[in-house]
């Protein structure tokens, strides 16, 4: 079909519709083709294949669940999460680590707040290799490893990602925080370096379950400890889906001290605020 004309580009244009391709955002999420099993597709709201060297952001509502897989075993989900009814709250990797007394991210989990609040909880893990101490690439890290880290280059950094993520939700570069990654390990050996562990493979899936409204950005780019000499890093799925149920679960759950206070902070703040 030529797209020389403007009729015949319309033509053209019209007979991609209803395509899916492995680098889309479906709309309506519900048209997922593979939903997962014990999800009904009608509750799905978000559903995308995100390739290597791209970002995705979306606002979801408290008691979301987000299922992240690593579909070839060569992705990594850099994440950032602010509260979508007062973006000045962000995640922070400091008290991630700190307040839980835990540098290594699993199931049972809290990503927190600046304001120690829980904005979101690991809820299921196949993969346990994440990262919450290196952050992500900068545009000088991919330069000098890659040739280049801008970000229609062949090898973007992820804070260049994560700044146009910040962008589409009307913020700017400091909100920009550090970030975590998951499915790209590191772990730290007896004399406090950083050593990258790598993938678990492909196929596996994490999946988080948030306390409060949040935008949600992910650039799923190179961990900085990659070991690799090129870049390689292959697609990551995202699905979200509406699941109150587990949230209720989380909320009236056992845990450490630690957890049940955040815990209880982010529900005393959403019970305050108007909706």
């Amino acid at each position: 079909m030529s797209t020389t004309t403007t009729a015949g580009a319309r033509a053209h244009a019209r007979a991609q519709a209803g395509t899916i391709t492995d680098s889309m955002p479906v709309v309506p999420a519900s048209d997922w083709p593979d939903p997962p099993a014990d999800v009904d597709p009608a509750d799905l709201v978000w559903a995308e294949t995100v390739p290597g060297g791209r970002y995705t952001t979306k606002t979801l509502a408290r008691g979301t669940r987000i299922r992240l897989r690593d579909v070839a075993g060569s992705a990594c989900a850099n994440l950032l999460l602010w509260r979508a009814d007062a973006p000045w709250e962000r995640l922070n990797v400091a008290d991630t680590v700190k307040v839980p007394w835990q540098a290594y991210l699993g199931a049972g989990h809290p990503l927190l707040s600046d304001q120690g609040r829980v904005l979101a909880t690991v809820v299921a893990d196949e993969s346990g290799r994440h990262d919450a101490l290196c952050g992500t690439t900068s545009l000088r890290q991919n330069t000098a490893k890659y040739g280049d880290g801008h970000v229609h280059s062949a090898s973007p950094a992820g804070r260049e990602l994560l700044l146009l993520a910040a962008a589409k939700n009307g913020l700017g570069a400091a909100d920009v925080a550090p970030s975590l990654s998951f499915f790209h390990g590191v772990s730290v050996a007896d004399d406090g370096s950083l050593v990258a562990t790598g993938s678990a493979g492909p196929d596996k899936a994490v999946d988080l379950v948030l306390h409060l409204p949040c935008i949600v950005a992910i650039a799923n780019t190179a961990h900085p400890l990659d070991a690799a000499p090129a870049f390689r890093t292959g697609p990551l799925e995202v699905l979200a889906w509406q699941a109150p149920d587990d949230l209720d679960a989380l909320v009236a759950g056992d845990g450490e001290p630690e957890y049940r206070r955040a815990v209880a902070n982010s529900e005393d703040v959403w019970a305050a605020a108007p909706h």
